[in-house]
């Protein structure tokens, strides 16, 4: 349901009728389904586990089984929201290039103004990894519609999208949490150490011990010293 908007004073009653307009819902064919992974399932994807990747029915992409999707409205849906409110509106970037083109960051971010009935916001849009003249054209869009978010156009959408957004840092942080609670190896655990000697001895590395313990700089070095000396008194 669309929510009642508070308006500035001083606006025209055209502008405010085009800022209600850009609020209002989209149609469900508008509206479609982005796969947003959490960091550990993007990582299972690139290390190429496909037992827990799978061909997806919701949005065809290929991905982790797990992944949850967002709505989303895509850049042809916004730009007709646009062009319907205002036939006339319009978006420059911040800054050019030598050649007279967008220019983006240093972090290939594209800023941009975006004009609408007299009023204009700020947006910015990146690339999504992509590069070449895709990454331009997936910057313009991303910025268009970032920018248009700031009049309220699929407002909610976006609201959704960061509530998953702050669920995946949660869950990376979470994990990163339990990475850091592995138990630290110490002389005085006399079976796992004599364990990591033996694999030390026998691989010439702790890759093995280290998947379950966490083991200092400083005993790794202890390890490595009494695996030298045992070796020498052979």
């Amino acid at each position: 349901m669309q929510e009642e908007i508070e308006v500035p004073v001083g606006l025209s009653e055209k502008q405010i009728a085009g800022l209600s307009a850009l609020r209002a819902d989209f149609e469900p064919a508008d509206i479609g389904r982005l796969p947003k992974p959490t960091r550990a399932q993007t990582q299972a994807f690139k290390d190429k586990k496909w037992d827990v990747c799978i061909r997806c029915k919701e949005c065809g992409g290929y991905h982790h089984k797990d992944v949850v999707h967002l709505d989303y409205v895509g850049h042809a849906a916004t730009t007709k929201r646009l062009l319907d409110v205002d036939p006339e509106w319009n978006w420059e970037p911040l800054a050019f290039d030598e050649f007279g083109l967008p220019k983006l960051t240093e972090d290939n971010l594209l800023w941009i103004r975006l004009s609408i009935l007299g009023m204009t916001r700020l947006g910015v849009g990146d690339a999504s990894g992509k590069s070449g003249g895709d990454a331009i054209k997936e910057c313009i869009g991303d910025a268009i519609r970032n920018a248009a978010m700031r009049f309220g156009v699929a407002l909610e959408l976006w609201h959704k999208g960061e509530f998953a957004s702050n669920d995946e840092e949660s869950e990376q942080g979470d994990e990163e949490s339990k990475a850091e609670k592995k138990p630290e190896l110490l002389p005085e655990n006399k079976k796992v150490w004599a364990r990591a000697i033996e694999a030390y001895s026998r691989d010439g590395n702790l890759d093995e011990v280290i998947k379950y313990m966490s083991i200092s700089d400083e005993n790794q070095a202890l390890i490595k010293k009494q695996v030298n000396k045992k070796i020498e008194s052979t």
